[in-house]
């Protein structure tokens, strides 16, 4: 038997944990069920981290953890799944093409930043979507102090309000500082057609976000969009046109393309409909999971969101119900009642909040000894120790946050 997991996100990482955990349990051996890993690199990619300086380095290894959990890693990026044969074809970094078949498959492919036709956009705009957009960012502020101080070479545009594009905003001022000077005048504007800044973070938390954005300096220009880009700067739907040279486009996302190959109903977001147990249920033996997905939290109508806390979680409960399914044990439902969110507001400190409702318990320097915890320790993936690493990937447990309850 052959389970598959494509991506080595936090999703898929931890279904590699958790199916290999399950098969332990069992007393099942690694021959009798195959658990292998598909992915670019054996490497995790501390995504919510990539607004910060210095982005080569938040990466963490993988190929350790996978070696001590007897979960084979396989290096290519999956180009085509199969559903009714049961085989996924990967394109290697040789340039050769190999098929794999399965008899479970779980779908954790994450999701790729929304980038919609706008004249410009792809040419003169920069993201924090991935590891090496978030380079390519991080080298062009550090050419900008050789550039004359003209034409908006001071000014960042950071087209979105919502928490990737504040995240960007609120760490930019310390970053500019420590390139150009700290006496260098420096804007940051944040750029988002809502009415409102943070429009998903609800009336609560508004007033403490749009107070630590006066305290660092960003300016907003709100109920207006992006119209176009070019090499003098942004021009927006309003008219108004800002010079500058670096615009950070952080405004959606969508489910990677892989997903669009699996014969199921998706949502806005392209994300995959599952049942309780993340099945795909118009696709026989096929999972999906994190921002692949579209999954039900509780009975209350809640649905997990494209971020790490409910990628973590669901990623061990994917793998956990696939390899159940070929071990004929039973499933268990995927649940995740609570929720909370801890929003980094760079030298303005954080904002953590409880529960959908957004309830705020933390504000200012305590919150962001808490969210560098969290981006330092918790989502990192465990030490390359067997039995810690298969304890680590209990369901019922990964991303347990009702201790903020």
């Amino acid at each position: 038997m052959r389970l598959i997991i494509i991506g080595a996100g936090f999703a898929g990482m931890y279904a590699a944990l958790s199916a290999a955990r399950l098969r332990d349990i069992q007393g099942v051996s690694p021959e009798e069920l195959q658990i292998a890993l598909i992915a670019p690199e054996p490497t995790l990619v501390v995504r919510p981290r990539l607004y910060e300086p210095k982005p080569e380095t938040l990466t963490a290894p993988l190929l350790d953890v996978l070696k001590a959990i007897d979960v084979d890693y396989v290096q290519g990026s999956a180009e085509t799944i199969d559903t009714k044969a049961q085989t996924v074809q990967i394109a290697t970094p040789k340039g050769t093409r190999k098929t794999l078949s399965y008899d479970r498959l779980v779908v954790a492919t994450g999701s790729r930043l929304f980038r919609p036709n706008i004249p410009g956009l792809a040419e003169h705009s920069f993201s924090v979507d991935s590891l090496g957009d978030a380079i390519a960012l991080d080298k062009h502020l550090h050419s900008l102090v050789d550039r004359p101080a003209v034409n908006g070479r001071d000014t960042v545009v950071v087209a979105g309000g919502g928490f990737t594009g504040i995240e960007a905003a609120t760490e930019m001022p310390s970053r500019l500082r420590k390139i150009f000077g700290k006496d260098a005048k420096t804007r940051v504007i944040i750029v988002d057609r809502n009415s409102a800044i943070a429009p998903d973070m609800g009336e609560g938390p508004r007033p403490l976000i749009e107070e630590a954005m006066r305290k660092l300096g960003v300016e907003t220009r709100l109920g207006a969009g992006v119209a176009s880009l070019d090499k003098s700067g942004v021009t927006l739907s309003n008219g108004e046109h800002i010079e500058t040279e670096t615009v950070i486009w952080a405004a959606g996302m969508r489910a990677a393309p892989l997903t669009q190959q699996i014969p199921a109903e998706r949502d806005n977001f392209g994300r995959l409909l599952v049942d309780r147990d993340l099945r795909v249920p118009t696709a026989p033996g096929v999972f999906a999971t994190g921002d692949a997905a579209r999954a039900a939290c509780d009975d209350d109508g809640n649905y997990a969101l494209m971020s790490c806390q409910h990628a973590t979680r669901m990623g061990a409960f994917a793998g956990n119900n696939a390899a159940a399914e070929l071990l004929g044990v039973p499933t268990k439902p995927y649940h995740q009642k609570g929720y909370v969110t801890c929003l980094d507001l760079g030298g303005a400190g954080a904002l953590f909040t409880r529960g959908w409702e957004r309830e705020v318990s933390m504000v200012g320097d305590v919150a962001k000894k808490t969210k560098q915890e969290i981006n330092t320790v918790w989502i990192y993936p465990p030490k390359a120790e067997r039995a810690a690493a298969l304890a680590s990937a209990d369901p019922e447990r990964v991303t347990d946050v009702s201790g903020f309850f």
